[in-house]
């Protein structure tokens, strides 16, 4: 007799099993023609030029995020919308403070500038203005 956890080992190890036995079978039936195009590096259609290691904004981490972030919530209000009714005034009630709560983070993400894809940069401090002598 198996318990619940050897049903379990086993049906991680077919996992395992089926995805390595899909790589292998995959390897050896696909073919293999390499060209000098197959190793570029694909950018949106246009050639690549300059080095691989440049450094992006954090920007488009912070949006991306923010987006999922938003997104994700906003997707929440489907269903709330469909059934709020069957819950009366509480069910409303608790619609209305997520709306509430997703606004608020809004303008949170606003008022710190998150939302701006320009920010303006600090001006580091010169060596001359910290070691100079105040009068």
């Amino acid at each position: 007799m198996l318990t619940e956890f050897g049903k379990i080992l086993i049906f991680i190890m077919l996992a395992i099993i089926f995805v390595v036995a899909v790589f292998i079978i995959s390897k050896l039936l696909s073919p293999n023609r390499p060209t000098r195009e197959k190793y570029l590096t694909y950018e949106c259609g246009e050639n690549p030029q300059g080095s691989p290691w440049v450094k992006f904004n954090i920007r488009f981490y912070v949006v991306a995020l923010i987006f999922l972030i938003f997104d994700v919530e906003v997707v929440l209000l489907f269903p709330w919308a469909l059934t709020y009714k069957e819950y009366g005034v509480y069910g409303f009630l608790v619609g209305i403070i997520f709306l509430l709560v997703l606004g608020l983070g809004m303008a949170y993400e606003w008022r710190k500038g998150d939302l701006e894809w320009a920010r303006p940069y600090p001006k580091p401090p010169q060596l001359d203005e910290i070691l100079k002598p105040k009068s």
